[in-house]
């Protein structure tokens, strides 16, 4: 026999839908407050605080609340209110600024920004790996380098250290092009005059 308990909502719907609201904005800040690097590369450390945070919170977002129409409740709640958010973000730009910060300068001109590494908690290793999977051999190659809000480390390579795009090789292939016909041309008129 199915149990009462499953289809029976024991905490407050409202109380349930206001508790996973306030974890959902205590999980946002921590994260804003942990900053950029948290995102950026989840570490050994990092996954057990995240498996270890969502078990922590549980019982703040369902209360003593263990029926199937309590979970789903929540869940909705979570959904709807991370959908919100992200539309709000999407459409607003102070709210953006706000809730997800702004890009941070790790590299310039070829050189680290120290200040920037320790306050954001970075390695040297871990930049100039990132700048290796960019197509940089070295950070010195680099004109410039952010760490977006989302955890992305943007480079962008000096323009002599950049490759070549297909729009440059099919430059040259013109300019390659037009020297050899003016070659044949003067070969041509060379000849007339022999």
């Amino acid at each position: 026999m199915i149990s009462h308990d499953l289809w029976v909502v024991q905490v407050p719907i409202l109380e349930k839908i206001l508790r996973t609201v306030l974890v959902y904005a205590l999980v946002l800040l921590l994260f804003r407050v942990a900053g950029k690097r948290g995102l950026a590369t989840l570490n050994t450390f990092d996954f057990v605080v995240m498996f270890l945070l969502s078990n922590v919170v549980q019982n703040a977002v369902i209360g003593a609340d263990n029926s199937l129409l309590g979970g789903v409740i929540g869940a909705v709640t979570l959904v709807a209110v991370n959908a919100a958010m992200n539309r709000w973000v999407a459409s607003d730009e102070r709210a953006e600024r706000l809730l997800e910060g702004t890009a941070t300068t790790v590299i310039s001109d070829g050189a680290f920004v120290p200040d920037a590494l320790r306050r954001l908690a970075l390695r040297t290793s871990e930049i100039e790996h990132a700048v290796r999977v960019q197509n940089g051999d070295s950070v010195e190659e680099v004109a410039d380098a952010r760490l977006e809000p989302g955890g992305q480390l943007i480079v962008t390579l000096k323009e002599a250290d950049q490759t070549a795009t297909h729009s440059d090789i099919e430059a040259i292939q013109a300019r390659l092009a037009a020297i050899e016909e003016l070659l044949a041309t003067l070969a041509a008129q060379g000849g007339k005059h022999l």
